[in-house]
């Protein structure tokens, strides 16, 4: 006890050095029986032996324990209880004995070998039954199968009883028993012994005639003789035999009846091998009785009607051939029977056979039967006259009379009864007649023969209008004629002949000559029969020719002169000139007119039109007039400076540039501009222009336009000084031209301003009272007739001292513009 002790302290001291090592170390349960476990561990690095205690679940009893060396990695524990979970605790010792670390792992035991095995039975041929007593603690059981040809086979069953399948047939296995759970399973119980029986029966079954079977099989090793059941499912009743052949016969059986056939073998111990799949197996059907053919006639076709009794005392789907010697072949599943097709004057020998899943049998007693005569042959028509047809055909063997259908394409139809080969009736133009014919006799009336489309001519239309579209088409319009498909319309002159082909009641020719009469006809076809050539013409006559080769002739800015060359027949001619202030016109029944009143400075498109009873021409190629440009209002005319003068205007309908000129015996300015305005330099002061433009179009038209002369203005005066007199009065003096003009002088200080005047013929004049010390602006400019003051003239510029009180020094500072 104190070793165990010793054995659970060194346990405690193992766990802690595990705690503390750093390295991972494990181990396993490798294999486990009902009395041993063998582990297997990780080599430990630095062990010199490995020690595996043993204790129960939830006990730290150790149990056993044992000690391998350092070499070893798998070790066996003995002496442990079946069925019973152990704790495994495997520690690596160094060379002190000291645990270098440890690991625990947990299993079950296996179970307690088990008792043999009760009993063992066949279930079938490839499956026995076990049966054994249940062992505790086992969640499961291992059978193992063998048998004397090295076959070897565990089987997992979960109680008893259980089947093993998957056998061979009739052959004797070995079997015993283990129990298992989580842990292992347990040794082998002792063995015994089992038999599988005899496999099923392949039965292969026919049915040679209506009332009998034949089945045969292949023989199973092993098999002493044979059983086979027969079971009549429409008598229930079963019929059973035993042989040791391999096939057996029933006889005397009830025709398309069924039967359900199964077999087993016998071995020589008596024991009854497994049983084979039920097969169905059906009799032939009987002989069909009480055949009858007859002529029905299903959607106008002629067919045999074939009719015989139905047994409905028979077993399945019975299917039915229904044979004629003229190679006519048909299955069915009922009666009667349509047999087609059927020709014309034919004997048939009609047979029928009945035929289920085993087979045909017995076919039934022949039939024969003669069918209607064959349709007429050869249809033709004749239209001997206008208005009446023959229609004819070939007299048919078998034929006792004829019927004729003509019908017409309104729905109307026509019979004729006959015993001849002909029918005469009265045939319109414009239809279409369908024709044939049948051939009766007693078996009835032939099949439809041969067919004849017959189509008269069309008739003529009515209504015919014949109307001038535009200048070179005629549209011509009529009424729906019968029979026509198409029509053909014909416009001819004396020199060309146009045609239209169309299926509308409508035609436009175009492309005519112009100032022509035509023949126009219409003429109506169709595919069948023609064209219709016997219809009336009408006569129309195409509009006038386009008037060519426009000429204008401007007699004035506001009249021009048109003519044109035009070859017509007899037209009246209308000019038109088309601008943007209306239309002028004139018109003619030559080949000029002249178009008046028109306004400057305007565009016209100038065409010519031909008028006739026919209609209108088409108009002329257009000719483009432009009248000259309008003069604008009088130019305002303003001087900028003495030498330069700005001339304005309002704009003029028509003119595009305008060349403006100042003209006097001392001079001559002019500019060309598209602008309203107009910017002239080289005026000469003091002179009288005459003012003059030119305004010019687009295309280059012009016109001159003369207006009120201009005058410039008064010279200003040159040599302009200003003198000190005494006191404190100044002088200006200034040179002229001979100007009759007044004078004023202005002078502008930064405190005073003073002005003086010199009449006409005078160039001075004084200014009192002028202050000193001062810098003055001065300018002496003429006056014009109206008074008011030239505003161009240069000023001067002086700077006055003071002497004491009066003026001292009087200085010239330079001369500027009076606009600075």
């Amino acid at each position: 006890m104190s070793a165990l002790k010793g054995l659970v302290a060194f346990v405690l001291v193992c766990t802690c050095t595990k705690a503390s090592a750093q390295r991972v170390f494990t181990a396993s349960v490798f294999a486990i029986t009902s009395r041993s476990a063998t582990l297997r561990w990780d080599a430990y690095s630095g062990a010199t032996s490995y020690l595996i205690t043993v204790s129960l679940e939830g006990s730290q009893d150790i149990v056993t324990f044992i000690q391998f060396g350092e070499n070893t990695v798998m070790g066996t524990v003995n002496y442990l209880s079946p069925n019973t979970l152990y704790n495994f605790t495997v520690q690596p010792l160094d060379i002190n004995q000291d645990p270098l670390d440890n690991i625990t792992v947990q299993s079950f035991t296996a179970p307690e070998m088990m008792d043999p095995i009760q009993n063992i039975k066949p279930n079938d041929s490839q499956t026995l039954i076990v049966e054994f007593n249940l062992v505790t603690g086992a969640t499961q059981y291992i059978v193992r199968v063998q048998n004397s040809d090295g076959f070897y086979r565990e089987d997992t069953v979960d109680s008893s009883p259980a089947a093993i399948t998957s056998l061979k047939p009739y052959t004797e296995y070995t079997l015993s028993i283990m129990a298992a759970n989580s842990g292992g399973h347990s040794q082998p119980s002792l063995s015994v012994t089992g038999k599988t029986v005899l496999p099923p029966l392949q039965l292969y079954t026919s049915s040679p005639s209506n009332d009998s079977i034949v089945i045969s099989w292949y023989p199973i090793d092993g098999a002493f003789q044979y059983t086979v059941a027969m079971y009549d499912v429409f008598s229930n009743t079963t019929m059973k035999q035993n042989t040791t052949s391999t096939n057996l016969t029933f006889s005397g059986l009830e025709a398309g009846s069924l039967f359900m056939i199964m077999g087993y073998g016998w071995d020589a111990e008596g024991r009854k091998g497994e049983g084979s799949l039920y097969i169905n197996q059906t009799t032939r059907p009987p002989t069909p009785a009480s055949v009858e053919v007859s002529v029905v006639m299903i959607v106008d076709q002629p067919v045999l009607s074939v009719s015989w009794e139905l047994n409905q005392e028979v077993y399945g789907n019975i299917e039915y051939y229904v044979m004629s010697d003229q190679n006519l072949t048909f299955n069915t599943t009922s009666s009667p029977f349509n047999l087609s097709p059927v020709g014309c004057g034919e004997v048939h020998t009609i047979q029928v056979i009945s035929s289920n899943v085993a087979g045909p049998g017995y076919p039934s007693i022949p039939v024969e039967f003669i069918t209607f005569p064959c349709p007429p042959k050869s249809l033709a028509l004749v239209e001997s006259v206008e208005g009446n047809c023959t229609l004819s055909w070939d007299m048919e063997p078998y034929a006792d009379s004829y019927m004729a259908y003509i019908k017409k394409d309104d729905g109307g139809e026509i019979i004729c009864n006959t015993t001849s080969n002909n029918c005469t009736y009265h045939c319109q133009c414009g239809y279409m007649f369908h024709m044939y014919v049948f051939a009766y006799n007693d078996a009835g009336p032939s099949p439809p023969g041969p067919e004849v489309n017959y189509t008269t001519l069309p008739c003529c239309p009515e209504s015919v209008s014949v109307s001038l579209v535009s200048t070179e088409t005629l549209e011509i319009t009529w009424a729906v004629s019968r029979g026509a498909d198409l029509y053909e319309t014909r416009a001819a002159d004396v020199s060309e002949v146009i045609l239209c082909n169309d299926t509308a009641p409508v035609c436009a020719l175009s492309d005519l000559s112009c100032d022509s009469a035509y023949s126009v006809v219409v003429t109506p076809c169709n595919d069948m029969s023609g064209c219709n050539r016997a219809c009336k013409s009408h006569t129309k006559d195409t509009a006038p020719c386009m008037p060519m080769y426009i000429q204008l002739d401007p007699k004035n800015s506001s009249c021009v002169s048109v003519s044109w060359t035009a070859n017509n027949r007899a037209a009246n001619y209308s000019v038109s000139a088309v601008g943007d202030d209306g239309t002028h016109t004139c018109t003619s029944f030559g080949s000029s007119c002249d178009i008046t009143d028109l306004p400057c400075g305007s565009i016209y498109d100038i065409t010519v039109i031909a008028t006739s009873a026919a209609g209108l021409s088409l108009p002329s190629y257009s000719e483009t007039l432009e009248t000259e440009p309008c003069c604008p209002a009088s130019p305002t005319v303003h001087q900028v400076t003495q030498a330069m003068t700005n001339v304005s205007w309002s704009h003029a309908k028509g003119a595009y540039t305008f060349l403006t000129s100042l003209t006097s015996p001392r001079g001559h300015a002019s500019c060309h501009t598209e602008d309203f305005h107009c910017l002239m330099g080289c005026i000469t002061c003091g002179t009288n222009y005459t003012v003059t433009m030119e305004a010019f179009s687009h295309s280059g038209h012009s016109v001159n336009c003369t207006y009120q002369g201009f005058s410039s203005s008064p010279c200003c005066p040159s040599g302009v000084k200003m003198y000190k007199m005494s006191g404190n009065a100044l002088r200006l003096q200034w040179r002229t031209a001979g100007s009759s003009h007044h004078y004023i002088a202005e002078i502008t200080g930064s405190n005073n301003n003073y002005n003086c005047t010199a009449s006409a013929g005078e160039n001075s004049c004084d200014i009192t009272s002028v202050e000193c010390g001062d810098i003055y602006h001065v300018v002496v400019a003429p006056l014009k007739p109206d008074g008011s003051k030239v505003s161009f003239c240069a000023q001067r510029v002086y700077s006055v001292t003071c002497t004491g009180d009066d003026v001292g020094t009087v200085m010239y500072r330079g001369k500027r513009s009076v606009d600075q």
